[in-house]
C-alpha cells in the first residue's frame, strides 16, 4: 500500500474535519469514540474509510443530523465548499425545526440562572443535597 491516500480511502475523522463538522480531527475522533456519529446505522471507528452516498447521523449538541455523503475531501476547504461534500435529508432537516421549535416553547433556553447564588442561597443548597443523601 502506498504512503499517499487516494481520494477512495479517506478516514472518517479527516472527513468530518474536511466537511466542517468538527474544528479539529481531534475532536472528530472523540465524538466517533463516543457514539455521536454513525455510519450507516453502525457504530464506525476513526479510521473507517468514507464512501459517497453513505448516511451519517451526526450528534452535535442538542440537533441529530443525517447527512448523506455526496463527495470525498481530505482538504480542509472554505465552508462553501465543504457544504458541497455532503446534503442533509429533508427528514433529518424537519426534526431538527421540530425539535428546536419544541425547545423554544418549554423555555429550555431559560436553564442558565440569572445572577450566582449568594452566601445564603449556597448554604441553603448545601442543606438540602445533604438531605437527599
Amino acid at each position: 500500500m502506498s504512503s499517499t491516500t487516494s481520494e477512495s480511502d479517506i478516514r472518517l475523522d479527516k472527513w468530518l474535519w474536511a466537511a466542517r463538522f468538527f474544528k479539529t480531527r481531534n475532536l472528530a475522533k472523540t465524538a466517533i469514540e463516543t457514539g455521536k456519529v454513525r455510519y450507516n446505522g453502525q457504530r464506525p471507528k476513526v479510521s473507517r474509510p468514507v464512501e459517497v452516498g453513505a448516511l451519517l447521523e451526526i450528534t452535535q449538541g442538542w440537533d441529530i443530523k443525517e447527512v448523506e455523503v455526496l463527495a470525498l475531501s481530505a482538504q480542509r476547504g472554505p465552508a462553501s465548499q465543504a457544504q458541497m461534500l455532503y446534503r442533509e435529508t429533508s427528514e433529518s432537516c424537519k426534526r431538527r425545526e421540530a425539535e428546536s421549535e419544541k425547545r423554544r416553547l418549554n423555555g429550555s433556553n431559560l436553564l442558565a440562572p440569572e445572577h450566582r447564588p449568594d452566601k445564603k442561597s449556597r448554604r441553603q443548597i448545601h442543606r438540602f443535597k445533604r438531605q437527599e443523601n
